[in-house]
C-alpha cells in the first residue's frame, strides 16, 4: 500500500470525534491512576489507565459498540456474528443486546470461564470451537456467509478503529503533558486508533507524541511482519496473554501501525507474570495478562519511556484460577517464592535440621512434601519437596547457599 492509500485508510480526527459523542453514556470515561513504583522505576511520571474497570471489563465495547451503531436497519434485523477469546465478544454481546439486535459469538474452547459465562449473560448465543482464536474467526465468517447475518471484526475494520481510538482522544484531554504511550497489540485495533487520533491531536497542536507496542513473545506476530513490510501468520505457542493471542495482523490495522507506531518490542511469560503481581501489590489493580504487557515492558527494561508515560491497562477479565496461578508463578519470578527438592538419608532429625537451617536463613516454609517414593532414590534416602517464601533473589541466593554450606544438595523446582 502506498503512502497516499495508508493515509486515505486512517480515519480521520472526525470520525474518532464523532464515534467519542456516539459513546458518550455508553461506555465509561475510565480514570487515569499515577503510579510512583514505576515512575521511580524509570525515571518519568509513569500513569495508568484503568481500561480494566470499563463496561464488560476491556477497551473492546468502545469499537464493538460504535461499529453496531452504524449497521443500517436491514443489516441490524438479519443479526450480527463475532469470534473472539473473550474481550471482543462481551462487548459485541453487550452492544447488541443495547440496540436489540440478536449475536451469535464463536469463542475457542478453553476461553476463560468469566468471559464466557459473562458474553452468554448478555444474551448471545454462544458456539465453542477450536484451540485458538483463528478457528473461531473462520467458523464466524462461514456462519456470516450461510446465514447473512453481519461479520463484527474484532479489529480490522475502520469503525472499530474508531471506536478503540475514542481512547487516545480521553488522554489527550487528561494527561496534558503526554510524551509516550505504551499499549498492548493482537489485532493491532486499539493501537492503530490510539496512535491515529493522539497524532492527530498532537499534530494539530504542533506536538509529537510517541507510541509502543508490547506483544507476548509467545505470540508476536508484528515484529516480523512490521520487518516484511506486509502481515504475515507466524507461528504461536501458548500463552496466559490470550486476549491478544493473535497469529496474523489486521490488514488495516498494519498499515496505521506501519505508519504511525515508533516502536514495537516483545515481552515473556514471567515478565507478565511480574507484571500482574507489581499491579495486584501497588497499584491494587485487577488485570488480565493481556493488559499488563505494557507494564512488563518497563518492569523489564524493554522500553525507555520519554517524558510523561501512559500505559493501558487494557482488560481485567482475568479468571480467578488462573490468577491464583500467575501470583504464584509471578512470585517466583521475582524471586520470593521457590520450590526445593532435597535428598535425604533416611535417619531421624533430617527434617528437623532442614527446618532449622531454613529459619536461621530467615525463610518460611509454605508446603512439605516428604516421601520415600521418587525415580533413582536408594533404599536409605527420601526426598523432601519444599516450599518457601523468600525477600527476593538475593535472599533466595542466601538461603541455598546456606542449605549447600550444611551439606544438602537443594534443587530448584521450575514450573
Amino acid at each position: 500500500m502506498s503512502i497516499s492509500q495508508t493515509q486515505s485508510a486512517i480515519p480521520t480526527l472526525a470520525a474518532f470525534e464523532d464515534a467519542a459523542a456516539f459513546l458518550d453514556g455508553v461506555i465509561s470515561r475510565t480514570p487515569i491512576d499515577a503510579s510512583q513504583h514505576l515512575s521511580d522505576l524509570v525515571g518519568v511520571p509513569v500513569h495508568l489507565k484503568l481500561e480494566n474497570l470499563q463496561r464488560t471489563g476491556s477497551f473492546k465495547i468502545r469499537g464493538a459498540a460504535y461499529r453496531l451503531s452504524r449497521l443500517t436497519a436491514e443489516e441490524r434485523a438479519r443479526g450480527v456474528v463475532a469470534a473472539s477469546a473473550g474481550n471482543h465478544a462481551q462487548g459485541v454481546a453487550l452492544a447488541a443486546q443495547e440496540l436489540g439486535i440478536s449475536a451469535t459469538i464463536f469463542m475457542p474452547l478453553g476461553v476463560p470461564v468469566p468471559k464466557l459465562l459473562a458474553t452468554r449473560g448478555y444474551g448471545a448465543d454462544v458456539i465453542l470451537e477450536g484451540a485458538t482464536v483463528e478457528t473461531p474467526l473462520r467458523l464466524a465468517a462461514e456462519f456470516a456467509e450461510r446465514t447473512g447475518a453481519v461479520f463484527i471484526h474484532p479489529f480490522d475494520h475502520p469503525d472499530i478503529i474508531a471506536g478503540q481510538g475514542t481512547l487516545g482522544l480521553e488522554l489527550w484531554d487528561e494527561v496534558p503533558d503526554l510524551d509516550t504511550v505504551v499499549i498492548s497489540i493482537g489485532g493491532g485495533g486499539l493501537i492503530a486508533g490510539v496512535a491515529a487520533a493522539l497524532k492527530a491531536r498532537a499534530a494539530a497542536a504542533g506536538r509529537s507524541i510517541r507510541i509502543i507496542g508490547v506483544q507476548a513473545e509467545n505470540s508476536a506476530a508484528y515484529p516480523s511482519s512490521l520487518e516484511a513490510g506486509q502481515p504475515l501468520t507466524v507461528s504461536t505457542r501458548p500463552t496466559i496473554a490470550d486476549g491478544i493471542a493473535v497469529a496474523r495482523p489486521g490488514d488495516l490495522p498494519f498499515e496505521i501501525i506501519r505508519e504511525l507506531v515508533d516502536e514495537v518490542v516483545t515481552v515473556t511469560e514471567d515478565d507478565i507474570a511480574r507484571a500482574l503481581l507489581v499491579l495486584l501489590e501497588r497499584a491494587k489493580q485487577v488485570v488480565e495478562p493481556a493488559g499488563a504487557v505494557g507494564v512488563a515492558a518497563m518492569l523489564a527494561g524493554k522500553i525507555t519511556p520519554q517524558g510523561t508515560t501512559v500505559t493501558v491497562l487494557s482488560g481485567g477479565n482475568i479468571d480467578p484460577l488462573l490468577l491464583q496461578r500467575v501470583v504464584a508463578h509471578g512470585l517466583a519470578a521475582s524471586g520470593r517464592y521457590m520450590s526445593l527438592r532435597i535428598p535425604l538419608p533416611d535417619r531421624p532429625g533430617q527434617l528437623a535440621r532442614v527446618s532449622e537451617l531454613l529459619s536461621q536463613a530467615g525463610a518460611n516454609v509454605i508446603e512439605v512434601l516428604h516421601t520415600r517414593h521418587g525415580q533413582g532414590l536408594q533404599i536409605s534416602e527420601v526426598i523432601l519437596q519444599l516450599s518457601v517464601e523468600t525477600r527476593g533473589e538475593e535472599h533466595r541466593a542466601h538461603v541455598i547457599s546456606v542449605l549447600e554450606g550444611a551439606g544438602f544438595t537443594a534443587t530448584v523446582v521450575r514450573d
